[in-house]
């Protein structure tokens, strides 16, 4: 029988993997009214208008004051400019497809880390990153083309706007670790919202469309935005107290099961057999790459 601690963390597991899953079915539902820009920007505004409130409670401002420039500027990188990026590829590929590229952030996080932090790579790690990494060539080179689809976007766009979004996490995440000392989640989570909420600001004015969003629309913007990311960030930082940074890493692996399952249930989506198999060797190299497993001896 497992422990009440541990039946803890793994309820707060499955709800974040459940809650992460569902980001891609309302960022679609939204951006298709919207666009990309504007859909990324009200996201980041409401998990804002729904964190500042918890943060101040938290008497955290004299922390985000002092560390303000780099708080903000990591939320470009890890929120602003990956948000717009797969609110634009989750209309022209499908939610399912979107989610299983987003497995592989562990994967350039090992790269940029290496490159950047000299975080030194062993050969199980070293062999994980060419497993993980053909594994996406796989998939994008059978689901990707550069013929344009119904929406008027060849879907390999898409998918290069998802593989630079899991880049921007990568670097972003490399930052933080070099450039932020450490913070209480809350700030670092508060004081990143706020910074793509203005970095995305005039974009999203300028690419705003003509005819307001519809009831439904607007639905999808405030259950992503306080839910999939305002509720979600308290819930991973508390996840990684609870369970620590390794096993709450690996709710990465479990988001595309649920988008899957959302994509299917109420968008109509297919999930191909070739799509399957591709994640699967996604993930197993994501696991080595990241060191969660293994090889016998290494």
């Amino acid at each position: 029988m497992p422990s009440s601690h541990a039946k803890g963390w793994l309820t707060d597991f499955l709800i974040l993997a459940a809650i992460w899953g569902s980001s891609f079915l309302f960022m679609r539902v939204a951006a298709v009214e919207l666009g990309a820009l504007p859909t990324a920007a009200l996201r980041v505004a409401i998990a804002s208008v729904f964190l500042l409130p918890l943060m101040l409670a938290k008497g955290h401002w004299a922390a985000l004051r002092q560390h303000w420039k780099p708080v903000l500027f990591v939320g470009v990188l890890n929120s602003g400019v990956p948000f717009a990026l797969y609110a634009f590829a989750v209309v022209h590929i499908t939610t399912g497809f979107s989610s299983i590229l987003n497995a592989t952030v562990p994967l350039f996080g090992a790269v940029v880390a290496w490159l950047w932090l000299g975080d030194k790579l062993s050969l199980s790690r070293t062999v994980g990153l060419c497993v993980g990494f053909g594994g996406v060539v796989l998939l994008a080179g059978g689901q990707a083309s550069f013929k344009p689809n119904d929406s008027g976007i060849a879907p390999a766009w898409a998918v290069m706007a998802c593989l630079a979004a899991t880049t921007c996490y990568a670097l972003a995440a490399s930052f933080t670790k070099k450039h932020i000392p450490s913070l209480p989640p809350l700030v670092i989570a508060t004081g990143s919202q706020v910074g793509a909420t203005l970095a995305l600001m005039l974009p999203a004015l300028w690419f705003a469309p003509e005819h307001g969003p519809s009831p439904l629309a607007w639905w999808a913007l405030i259950v992503v935005g306080v839910v999939c990311t305002g509720v979600a960030y308290i819930l991973y930082f508390r996840l990684i107290e609870r369970a620590g940074p390794a096993r709450a890493l690996t709710v990465t692996f479990l988001v595309p099961v649920f988008a899957i399952a959302y994509g299917v249930l109420f968008l109509g989506e297919t999930v191909t057999a070739w799509m399957l198999m591709c994640g699967a060797v996604i993930l197993l190299g994501t696991s080595l790459s990241s060191g969660l497993v293994k090889l016998p001896g290494r």
